[in-house]
C-alpha cells in the first residue's frame, strides 16, 4: 500500500466518524445535539427545569394525545423524531417560553413552518390548554431500564462471555 492510499483511508475514516457522531460532538461542545428530523436546529438545551407549572397535567395528557404530540416526541419525550428528555430545549424552560414558541411559530411562519412541527395559534390551542400540555410535558422523566432488564442486551452480554469457536 502506498502512503497516499493510507492517508486517504485515514482521512475518510475520520470524516465518517465525525459525521456519525456529529450530534454528540455538538452536544459536548455546548451546541445542543442535532436530533430528529426537520429543518431547524433544536437549539440550546437546559439540564433541569425548575420554573413553576400552573397547568393541569391530567388535562395536558389528553391534549398531548389529541394533538398527536406523541407522534414526534414519543409517549414520554424520550423517543421520536424530536425527543427532548433529558436534554430539554430552551423553549421548554418555562411556561412562558413554551407558549411563546407555540405562538411565535404560528405568527411568524403560519404558511411555511420552520420545522415539521405544526403551528399552534391561540385559536387552536388556548393559553390555558398550552399550560396544561406544558404541565404534562414537565411530568416526563428520563427512565431508562437497567441493562439487565433489556432482553436483547442480556443475550448479547451472555454470548460475549462464551469462548469463541472457529
Amino acid at each position: 500500500m502506498t502512503k497516499t492510499y493510507i492517508t486517504h483511508v485515514i482521512a475518510v475514516g475520520a470524516m465518517a466518524f465525525v459525521l456519525a457522531h456529529s450530534g454528540s460532538l455538538l452536544a459536548q461542545a455546548g451546541g445542543g445535539a442535532a436530533r430528529g428530523r426537520g429543518n431547524a436546529s433544536p437549539g440550546p438545551t437546559v439540564t433541569s427545569l425548575t420554573s413553576p407549572v400552573t397547568g393541569n397535567a391530567v388535562t395536558g395528557k389528553k391534549l398531548y394525545y389529541d394533538h398527536a404530540c406523541y407522534s414526534c416526541h414519543g409517549y414520554n419525550g424520550e423517543t421520536g423524531a424530536r425527543a427532548f428528555v433529558p436534554n430539554w430545549p430552551a423553549n421548554l424552560a418555562t411556561e412562558r417560553s413554551f407558549i411563546a414558541f407555540l405562538r411565535g411559530r404560528a405568527n411568524v411562519a403560519p404558511l411555511q413552518p420552520s420545522t415539521s412541527m405544526p403551528n399552534y395559534p391561540i385559536e387552536s390551542l388556548s393559553d390555558a390548554q398550552a399550560k396544561d400540555v406544558y404541565a404534562y410535558i414537565r411530568s416526563f422523566t428520563s427512565t431508562p431500564p437497567p441493562v439487565d432488564k433489556i432482553p436483547t442486551m442480556t443475550q448479547i452480554l451472555a454470548a460475549a462471555q462464551k469462548p469463541y469457536k472457529k
